[in-house]
């Protein structure tokens, strides 16, 4: 056998048919406690009032869920820049300006509907 073919051969059992890498069990369960951290702390955020300020509690739970997108990118959906020939690439690119939009348009909106509510006096109920 030539170098060449060992070196593939290699290759092929750690990487699948068009290049992107094997699930293994402790990819899985790193994806898992990843996620379930991420997810915890913006809770505890939110249900102790830790920050203290709704804005900056907001901005702080966006970043975490754009570092869980990455997470779920990456450990479940096996991602990177190597493989399916820089298509991944091509699709995180695509993922991030679609959160971008999602999460600016979802921010400009609650904003606009906050400052465009009637105010209530204080003894008025809603119907």
């Amino acid at each position: 056998m030539s170098g060449s073919q060992n070196h593939s051969g290699e290759h092929g059992a750690e990487r699948g048919e068009h290049g992107a890498s094997h699930a293994t069990l402790r990819g899985y369960l790193t994806g898992f406690v990843l996620a379930a951290i991420l997810t915890a702390i913006p809770f505890w955020l939110v249900m102790a009032d830790v920050l203290g300020n709704a804005t900056t509690t907001a901005i702080v739970i966006m970043a975490f869920a754009a570092v869980q997108i990455v997470v779920h990118m990456v450990y479940f959906l096996h991602m990177d820049s190597r493989s399916e020939g820089g298509w991944t690439m091509m699709a995180l690119i695509f993922t991030i300006v679609i959160v971008v939009i999602a999460l600016s348009g979802s921010l400009w909106v609650m904003y606009h509907l906050n400052v465009n509510m009637m105010p209530m006096a204080p003894g008025d109920h809603p119907m």
